[in-house]
This record gives C-alpha cells, sequence and structure tokens, in this order.
C-alpha cells in the first residue's frame, strides 16, 4: 500500500513561543527520522501549513514559517490550509491521488484539532491512518493536560471503525513505510 507522511501545522507560531508544545523536542525529532524513513522508502512527505489572516500564522509571517528545526527537502511537498480539515479547499486530496497513496502516517500539531480532524476526514475519504502516537502534540488546556488530550485522541481515534478504513495509533518506531 503506498503511504505518504503528513506533517500538520509544525509552525514557529506554535512551536517557538512559550510555553511550547508538549514534548516539543522529542515530537521534533521524531518528525525529522520519521521523514527521512519516508523518502528512503519513496513516499511523499507532506508539510501542511495553517494561515490566518491576523494572527501568529498569518502568510508570509515568521510564526507562519515551518519550524526551524523541521528537515524539510526540496523533494518534500507543502500544503497551505486555513481550516483544521487539510483536505479543505487545498490540493492534497489531488496530490495524494497523483502519487497513488492509499494509507497516510499523520503527525504534527494540535491533537485535538487539526491532526484529529484530518484524521477523520482521511478516514471517511477512504484512506487508511497510521496516527502517529508519540510524534502528535498540542498544548495544555484549561480542562485536560496535552499528554491527557494525546492520549485520548491515540485511544478514540483508533475505535472509529464506522469509516471502513483502519486507523491505527502506533508509536513512531513502529511505522514503515512503502508500497
Amino acid at each position: 500500500m503506498t503511504s505518504a507522511l503528513l506533517v500538520i501545522d509544525v509552525q514557529r507560531g506554535l512551536f517557538d513561543a512559550a510555553p511550547r508544545p508538549e514534548d516539543a523536542d522529542a515530537v521534533l525529532a521524531r518528525i525529522n527520522t520519521l521523514a527521512a524513513a519516508a523518502r528512503q522508502a519513496g513516499a511523499p512527505v507532506i508539510f501542511i501549513q495553517h494561515e490566518r489572516a491576523g494572527s501568529a500564522l498569518a502568510h508570509g509571517s515568521p510564526g507562519w514559517a515551518l519550524e526551524q528545526s523541521l528537515d524539510v527537502q526540496a523533494g518534500d511537498l507543502i500544503v497551505a490550509k486555513t481550516t483544521p480539515d487539510s483536505f479543505l479547499r487545498t490540493e492534497l486530496g489531488a496530490q495524494l491521488e497523483a502519487a497513488g497513496v492509499k494509507r497516510l502516517v499523520v503527525c504534527g500539531y494540535a491533537s485535538e484539532y487539526c491532526v484529529d480532524t484530518t484524521t477523520r476526514r482521511a478516514a471517511g475519504l477512504g484512506y487508511a491512518v497510521d496516527l502517529v502516537a508519540d510524534t502528535h502534540t498540542t498544548h495544555d488546556k484549561p480542562h485536560a493536560t496535552a499528554a491527557q488530550i494525546r492520549a485520548h485522541h491515540n485511544a478514540t481515534l483508533p475505535d472509529l471503525t464506522s469509516f471502513g478504513p483502519v486507523i491505527r495509533a502506533l508509536p513512531a518506531a513502529a511505522v514503515r513505510f512503502g508500497s
């Protein structure tokens, strides 16, 4: 099954300001390891970049830029989005179709928003999804810590079986790319 790596919203405006997302440095290191493995297997690496006018994520602003420690290569794809859904009003679906992708490996920010929404939409569109359990993150919220939010999504998203395609939560070390 042809796979692609989706790295969602790992941007300076979300990762550089204090407090940083939960486990930020380890998440960034695992993303770079996954991206290298995907490239080695010939799988597309796609960085999703959120933009919102009048915010730290305004298009072209320093905060909109991808996080500086990400290993972004010339052959990687960049997709701009304006909603939590990486497919809505973007070129993502067309890029995946052109590459023959059937399985998505999903990581990034924020577990409860863009990672969750993109995972659900991907399954609804027929993609198998591997949610990288230790490579998505968020910030603490008044109702739950970032670690609790990540654990919640790792437990609940794989239970969504009504879409048809399988959603698995796997640690980065267990993810394999290729056909």
